[in-house]
């Protein structure tokens, strides 16, 4: 791992376990092991990091779900395993997982809550990619666009809702609550 990447994976443990805001940069350089210079040479303010970091996560969370989902062709199989794949997360059944402190892009993008704002606005690309991954194999089973678009937002934020739950009510269970929901959804509409 070079350094830059050092630093962007050390900083993205830490903000995802501590917060943003909460972090100095400091402790980043000390965690990381690199000199204050280096890290300004990659990283000329914190946003620049956390932006970074936000798009580190976001690059390891699809490259991991699409390799676990790839050889998948049934649209209604795929979709839930992302609930279980997300159950994995929340449960810590993920090789080199963190501990399941929530959603680092709900979490990010709270502290950064203006809709205008670069990280802002990466978070909510991470979200709406989700939702398209979602509707894509949603199409896959359901043939009216109409139904299509509902059936893929109930989902969303059925798996949303799942995050948070876990985060804020330790409710391990969550994803898969919420993966016996779509369960409902999707034969109710298959018929």
């Amino acid at each position: 791992m070079d350094k830059k990447e050092k630093i962007i994976s050390t900083a993205f443990n830490l903000f995802y376990q501590y917060g943003v805001h909460a972090v100095g940069i400091n402790r980043v350089i000390s965690e990381s092991g690199v000199a204050k210079k280096t890290l300004y040479t990659y990283f000329p303010s914190k946003e620049e990091l956390i932006a970074a970091t936000v798009e580190y996560c976001d690059l390891r969370y699809f490259s991991r779900l699409q390799s676990r989902i790839k050889k998948i062709e049934d649209g209604r199989l795929t979709i839930l395993e992302l609930f279980n794949d997300l159950d994995d997360s929340i449960n810590r059944r993920i090789i080199a997982s963190p501990p399941f402190y929530g959603c680092y892009f709900i979490n990010v993008s709270a502290e950064f809550s203006n809709p205008e704002n670069l990280i802002h606005k990466i978070c909510a690309k991470n979200k709406n990619e989700m939702y398209e991954l979602i509707k894509h194999h949603v199409s896959k089973i359901l043939p009216s666009e109409k139904d299509v678009i509902e059936v893929s937002e109930t989902i969303n934020m059925l798996f949303e809702g799942a995050i948070v739950r876990a985060h804020i009510l330790q409710d391990l269970q969550s994803a898969i609550k919420a993966r016996t929901a779509v369960e409902k959804i999707i034969l109710s509409e298959l018929k």
